[in-house]
């Protein structure tokens, strides 16, 4: 099958594996643009989508990545090695898609299964990319390639042995395992390691070799007590195999999205690194979904390519490095190109690319590992000791979303996000929506609930300094100020000052804002990492007067007939168990609980994650802070004893200069 850009590469056995020079590891690559020709029936818009492999492919070449690299023709699937792991009835009825008998009764198939469509390209498409798979599978066997990257679709591993669901009609990488395993036993392929990181769980290939101990089936994904794709129990850590490959399926179910390079490590480290160390496999298969990136429409989580590269990196110890990768799923175009960038590098061995991944993770994450390790233990040894505390102690608080980002301080906005309140809930960890907390329903006596509570208020921008801070207490305005404030209901001043650091990035962004006019004001990553320190001003207060602050600082009126942040969510961010989402945006709606301080929360507000992502990419500007706003910052550390005022200059400084 002639392939695009297949002359720009050398074919299996056109060399020594020395390219530009010097030796390299022989890397192979299948890409062919016939799979693109799978698409919806009539040119409608699907996150599936051909592009997704011509971008990866764009990438490679312009990365001058893709000419270091063996690349090889795609190969059609025989339907021998297709119903090793399916029924026969279903390969052939994926075989006859494409068929003009089969024109008209497409669309009728493609509604009897869950997630799927079809053309008239699909058949073709499924077995190039499940013989694809095999090929490069192959040739990582018999020692003609050190590994290989199949660049394919559709995906794979949601397909079961009767029945083709989330968007993949054949489990390609299932098919090459068995194709190793049974029909190639002369190249010596006896233990086989399929990790899958997309982000939903694998259960296709799960349910094919369920009772196999010749497989090791390691998925982690989001699952949420079931309720996110391919949802039921499937997923949970509780499915382990059964017969003689019980303890064989291993799975580390996510509890809630957002999860991160920190996160995914964290499951390497002490789950899978061990575990494979213990199997020993001959060769690995990595279903790679690139979903849980950051920015995916469906995935939800935050790993960047940095982390995908390390998570490889750490699997290239095994196996002599025989790993194959295929891709699954992943439906932003700019994160799977960079994704699949980075860890074509790494296959080629290139240094990592720049990175970091000194957030903690979540305190969830520690959690649900603590839960594998203690389920699998009696099968796999090295997971029987128990994690120590200081480890685990090293986590993130999970934000609790309030409001996400926009511009909070555009008045013309408030109403609508008062509006728009209204339609919050809050759920328990179980996603049972928690009583006492519809907003419409809520009488003015949660101002007397509310003030008998006592929070610690943190603040890193002008709030530093306590005259500006009384202005949202108090009401007025400090000099450099466009606007005066309403204060609070509750006029008392607070009820003590103290100063502290936390692990978290201080910087500045934005065009202008209605209390400052143009220039930057302050944020705060709300992930904490290990180099950061962000110097805080922590005011006692009341639950209620924190409520009319955060009203405040996000553009919404304080004589509000409900609070923005009741005594549920103060539990739930306490417990950092749970999210709270309204349907608008603005600038400082994420409530983040930074610990505690003589035993009472220790609130902040900042951006939300996808605020810090734009911020990050260039989509919302970081710009340094007017004078006068900054002068209330510098005023604000050194009447507190934190710094002289040049070392206060020299900090923000460091803040606005240093990349995000």
């Amino acid at each position: 099958m002639a392939m695009a850009g297949e002359s720009s590469g050398k074919k299996c056995g056109d060399g020594d594996g020395k390219f530009a020079g010097k030796s390299q590891r022989k890397v192979g690559l299948v890409y062919d643009e016939t799979m693109c020709k799978h698409d919806t029936p009539d040119g409608e818009d699907h996150p599936e989508c051909p592009d997704r492999i011509r971008v990866i492919w764009e990438k490679l070449q312009l990365a001058g990545v893709s000419q270091r690299c063996v690349v090889l023709g795609s190969s059609k699937a025989e339907d021998r090695h297709l119903q090793s792991v399916h029924t026969k009835d279903h390969v052939d009825l994926v075989k006859s898609l494409s068929t003009k008998e089969r024109d008209y009764r497409r669309h009728r198939i493609a509604l009897q299964w869950n997630s799927i469509y079809l053309n008239g390209g699909s058949s073709e498409a499924a077995y190039l990319a499940a013989g694809s798979v095999v090929k490069v599978a192959e040739k990582v066997a018999e020692g003609e390639l050190d590994c290989g990257y199949a660049i394919v679709r559709p995906p794979g591993h949601h397909a079961e042995a009767d029945e083709a669901m989330g968007f993949c009609l054949f489990n390609n990488i299932a098919v090459a395992a068995s194709y190793l395993l049974n029909e190639r036993p002369d190249l010596g392929v006896k233990k086989i390691l399929i990790v899958d990181w997309d982000v939903h769980h694998g259960n296709g290939t799960q349910k094919m070799f369920w009772e196999d101990p010749r497989v090791l089936f390691f998925s982690v994904h989001r699952h949420e007590s079931g309720s996110f794709y391919p949802a039921g129990d499937d997923g949970d850590y509780n499915m382990v195999g059964e017969g003689p490959g019980e303890g064989f399926n291993i799975n580390v179910p996510w509890d809630q999205g957002r999860c991160g390079d920190a996160d995914y490590l964290a499951a390497w480290d002490h789950i899978l690194i061990p575990v494979a160390r213990e199997f020993n496999p001959d060769i690995i298969l990595l279903s790679a979904g690139f979903d849980a990136a950051i920015g995916d429409p469906l995935g939800g989580c935050r790993v960047t390519p940095y982390g995908y590269s390390v998570m490889l990196k750490k699997l290239m110890e095994f196996a002599h490095g025989k790993i194959v990768m295929a891709l699954e799923g992943g439906y932003n175009l700019d994160s799977i190109a960079k994704s699949s960038l980075a860890c074509v590098q790494v296959l080629l061995g290139d240094k990592q690319i720049h990175g970091s991944s000194e957030e903690y993770p979540f305190e969830s994450t520690w959690r649900v590992i603590q839960a594998v390790r203690k389920r699998l233990c009696a099968y796999w040894p090295s997971l029987a000791d128990e994690l120590s505390w200081k480890l685990i102690n090293q986590k993130t608080p999970t934000p609790i979303i309030l409001i996400s980002s926009s511009d909070s301080e555009n008045e013309d906005d408030a109403h609508g996000l008062l509006d728009q309140m209204s339609k919050l809930s809050i759920e328990n960890h179980q996603g049972t929506p928690l009583e006492n907390h519809q907003v419409d329903t809520v009488s003015t006596s949660w101002r007397a609930d509310l003030a008998k509570v006592d929070v610690w208020y943190a603040s890193f921008g002008s709030n530093m300094w306590k005259p500006r801070f009384l202005c949202y207490i108090q009401g007025g305005q400090v000099d450099g100020m466009k606007k005066t404030c309403v204060g609070s209901m509750d006029k008392s001043p607070p009820k003590d000052i103290v100063w502290e650091t936390f692990p978290h990035r201080l910087f500045f962004g934005r065009e202008s804002s209605v209390s400052w006019g143009v220039g930057g004001v302050a944020f705060t990553n709300p992930l904490a990492n290990f180099i950061d320190q962000t110097h805080m001003c922590l005011y006692r207060i009341t639950l209620e007067q924190f409520n009319d602050v955060l009203s405040q600082e996000n553009g919404l009126n304080v004589d509000s007939d409900s609070p923005v942040f009741d005594l549920a969510a103060l539990q739930l961010v306490e417990n950092k168990g749970s999210i709270l989402e309204a349907a608008l945006n603005s600038w400082y709606g994420n409530v983040v609980c930074l610990g505690k301080e003589s035993d009472i929360p220790i609130l902040t507000m900042t951006c939300t994650l996808s605020a810090v992502e734009k911020f990050t990419s260039g989509e919302i500007p970081l710009r340094p802070p007017a004078e006068a706003y900054a002068n209330t910052l510098i005023r604000g550390l050194v009447e507190g004893g934190r710094f002289s005022e040049e070392e206060a200059k020299a900090y923000i400084d460091n803040a606005v200069s240093k990349p995000l």
